[in-house]
């Protein structure tokens, strides 16, 4: 028994782990065939993006070791702490931070860059795991509530001041894990009806929208009174308070679209709206991303064949854009594969989340399920046109050794937790 428990591959779900080889190996051949040069270089060039990618891949197996090295019981006891500890590294980026392209996101260790943005989300997850996973929480209670909420907004706060606002959109995923854990529905139709109201002002105008709402609102209100004529007499000072957190948004939107946001961001905006057309400036990235991505057709036109990829059309394409590489040379049979590979991903994770005895380990799952969830939706959607362009990384796909590393810490922490199921009771 004492051995069993020194294997630190017992119990391991090897699905998930042949998954990531294969994602991490197809996302390197996109990286290849998006930073390639003419001049013949070998594989293993650190002057070279691949190169480079291909060096974070190694250090990842001893990452991998060391999230399968600990106990389950290891990261729920000392999941607190180390979220705490992940939130020191934020604070920290202030005060000895490098900034890059306007964020001060990254601390450099001699010519090595290390975005802790990318880490704290595992933590983050573990901490919310620890939280909810306790015998005394009861999340009906609003001040339950308020302190899981607290839990997602100091890092995304924290990130928010660097800025890279990007990154702070990830965490709406918790929601989700919210939602799972008993957390009214509600709250995620709030958070959609917020974004599309958002959207609508900044489309139609403030008073368009103000109108239409108090309509919509009226005449929902009517009916509710016409079945029940009772619910005005007890819940008037409901219906005015509605009334009036709607107008205050609806104004409140329109101010941050016209003097909170910063240029480039509204720009964002008006492109993906169709209010404003800059192929050239502002939206050149993704209009380049989109015809790239179109050009692969139904088969693709071959690894390194892809002569939009190998002419460097789209800028940083072995970063956020890697997805417009994937479409190019192996088209939308490669494109469905990838997102097909991901969505088995997602379902084996919510699969054995589900099948945890453990509280802990389940809600951690779905942490990671949604994280990653989020991740792939808001790339992929920025890389084809339908969301503004935001810095978010292609899990297991995109240039950089933090992404890498962040993204395969968050998974094998909740590998090693499902093997806790049955040979670390």
């Amino acid at each position: 028994m004492r051995q069993e428990r020194n294997n630190i591959f017992l119990g391991v779900d090897w699905l998930l782990v042949i998954l990531y080889v294969v994602l991490v190996g197809f996302g390197w051949m996109n990286i290849y065939a998006a930073s390639i040069s003419n001049e013949s270089l070998p594989l293993i060039n650190l002057s070279t993006k691949y190169g480079k990618q291909l060096l974070f891949i190694c250090l990842s197996i001893p990452l991998i070791i060391f999230a399968l090295f600990f106990n389950s019981k290891f990261y729920e006891r000392f999941a607190s702490i180390l979220y705490l500890i992940s939130l020191v590294f934020l604070i920290g980026l202030f005060f000895f931070g490098k900034k890059i392209n306007g964020a001060t996101s990254w601390y450099d260790f001699g010519g090595i860059g290390l975005q802790p943005s990318e880490f704290v989300k595992a933590f983050t997850a573990l901490a919310v795991a620890k939280l909810l996973s306790d015998r005394n929480y009861n999340f009906k209670l609003v001040k339950n509530q308020i302190k899981a909420f607290l839990i997602i907004l100091f890092p995304a706060f924290l990130i928010a001041l660097q800025p890279d606002m990007g990154s702070v959109l990830i965490y709406m995923a918790f929601f989700f894990v919210f939602n799972r854990e008993g957390l009214t529905v509600y709250y995620i139709l709030l958070g959609f009806i917020t974004v599309v109201l958002f959207i609508c002002v900044i489309y139609f105008g403030k008073f368009w929208v103000l109108g239409v709402s108090y309509g919509l609102i009226s005449a929902y209100f009517i009916y509710v009174i016409y079945r029940n004529p009772q619910f005005l007499r007890f819940n008037w000072q409901k219906i005015i308070g509605v009334f009036l957190i709607v107008g205050l948004f609806i104004f409140s939107a329109n101010y941050a679209y016209n003097h909170v946001l910063s240029v480039h961001q509204k720009d964002r905006f008006d492109i993906l709206l169709g209010l404003k057309t800059d192929n050239k400036g502002i939206g050149y990235n993704s209009h380049q991303s989109e015809l790239t991505i179109s050009s692969g057709g139904f088969f693709g036109k071959g690894f390194l064949q892809g002569d939009r990829t190998q002419g460097h059309f789209v800028p940083e394409q072995h970063t956020d854009y890697i997805f417009s590489t994937v479409g190019e040379e192996w088209g939308f049979l490669g494109s469905s594969l990838v997102i097909i590979l991901f969505i088995v991903m997602l379902l084996r994770i919510i699969y054995l989340s589900e099948t945890h005895t453990n509280k802990f380990g389940r809600i951690y799952g779905y942490g990671v399920a949604s994280i990653l969830f989020f991740h792939i939706l808001v790339n992929i959607g920025m890389v084809i046109g339908l969301f503004p362009t935001v810095g978010v990384p292609l899990p297991f796909f995109s240039y950089g050794g933090s992404s890498l590393w962040g993204f395969t810490i968050l998974l094998f922490i909740f590998i090693r937790l499902d093997a806790h199921k049955k040979y670390d009771l």
